[in-house]
């Protein structure tokens, strides 16, 4: 009894599949909610036998987290809702996970007490179910106030409409500040934030969400240009890591969302990018040759290297058809063969592995202060002498007075 509940225990204690080897589930964050260490991410519009037959695959596989976004598939929800109606698929066997969006190209523009409840309502009704097991927030909407959104995600999961709730493309401050509002109403906290996560986007995973799951035990989902399938080729997947630069910090590049923001950034960096665009070609080639020693695809390479991190719960992986999601699940077979020293070629190709900025003591930070405050004095000291010898040089002596009548005459 002891061994069976030692795996339960913590984070990262994951359960393997029987099913697909390197298959494993892991615990949301510090939630009871255990989920797959893959995901599949229904965020392409496909028609109904090829959506069916990918959802088939993924439930046969051991994959039963199922990712939904009306921003970016407006007919997933009502797609996934009759695959699950049509195959009878039990409802406690799988996980469903849909968002509510702000400043996007839903029709529900805002995160209101109002909006969330109807949007959950609407999602249901499309997915002919009586709860989602997740529901996430994405983005902040700064006209909405942050007690008001987590006593309606509150609402919804005392209702019994949703099982946990999450964030999508939050910053750690404004996770924090959802934390500290939950616990000052006795509201439920977030279980999890979905963020953009690959080789070339990792600041925010790497550094700040670590910290976030140890101090509050908020789990990460992750996605990516290469996991979620966009028809991308090894020129447009260049292309698209150098655009993804010029974006905001920790929102990244989402290409189908924010169009004005590429647009304007692209007509202003033109020449920055192309360069830049020629430097991710020059890595991904330098990739492409480490994927073939491991007999692998640069895709595969890229999911592995994503599944490798410990601090990550759930990869979420798009395709087009069948034979790409195999392919993409063959991902896990990789992960056993990125050992320390092919990761160390990795790092050096990649060369951006984030760094925190220098810790600076207490006594370094005042004699700092004090040096500057010094200067400032002797800045000031300078100025006051300067004003008194423009007095002294402008007061009237009898002396002067005498000078000046004698040049007169």
């Amino acid at each position: 009894m002891a061994r069976q509940s030692s795996v339960y225990i913590g984070n990262h204690a994951s359960m393997p599949s029987s099913v697909t080897p390197g298959l494993c589930y892991k615990n949301m964050g510090k939630s009871g909610l255990r989920v797959p260490n893959i995901g599949l991410s229904l965020w392409t519009m496909l028609n109904e036998d090829v959506a069916e037959d990918l959802v088939m695959t993924a439930l046969e596989s051991g994959i039963n987290l199922i990712d939904l976004s009306k921003a970016h598939n407006a007919q997933g929800e009502a797609e996934l809702g009759r695959i699950l109606k049509k195959r009878n698929v039990k409802r406690s066997s799988i996980i469903v996970t849909t968002k509510i969006y702000w400043s996007t190209k839903c029709e529900e523009r805002g995160q209101s007490r109002k909006l969330i409840i109807e949007s959950v309502k609407e999602s249901l009704g499309r997915l002919q179910l009586e709860y989602i097991d997740l529901v996430l927030v994405h983005k902040v909407d700064p006209l909405c106030p942050m007690e008001e959104l987590v006593r309606a995600m509150n609402y919804l999961i005392n209702q019994g409409y949703a099982m946990y709730w999450g964030t999508a493309r939050w910053t750690p401050t404004e996770i924090m500040d959802a934390y500290s509002k939950c616990r000052s109403f006795n509201c439920w906290t977030p279980v999890a934030e979905q963020t953009e996560y690959h080789m070339f986007c990792r600041e925010k995973t790497e550094l700040y969400m670590p910290d976030v799951y140890r101090m509050i035990g908020v789990g990460t989902m992750v996605w990516s240009a290469l996991s979620t399938d966009k028809g991308l080729n090894h020129e447009g997947v260049a292309q698209l890591f150098a655009k993804s630069r010029f974006n905001r910090k920790y929102s990244t590049f989402s290409w189908w969302e924010e169009e004005l923001v590429a647009n304007n950034e692209l007509e202003n960096n033109e020449s920055t990018v192309a360069e830049e665009s020629r430097s991710f070609k020059d890595k991904l080639k330098a990739l492409s040759d480490i994927a073939n020693a491991l007999n692998c695809s640069i895709r595969q390479l890229s999911v592995a290297w994503c599944l490798k991190n410990e601090n990550i719960n759930c990869v979420l992986l798009g395709a087009t058809s069948v034979e790409q999601f195999k392919e993409n699940i063959h991902a896990l077979q990789i992960v056993p063969q990125l050992s320390k020293a092919v990761i160390l070629d990795i790092e050096k190709i990649l060369a951006n592995k984030p760094q925190r900025p220098p810790m600076i003591s207490t006594l370094t930070m005042r004699n700092q202060q004090n040096a500057r405050l010094d200067d400032a004095d002797c800045t000031e000291t300078f100025g006051v002498e300067e004003v008194e010898d423009d007095v002294e040089a402008n007061v009237s002596t009898p002396e002067k007075e005498e000078v000046v009548r004698g040049a007169f005459q």
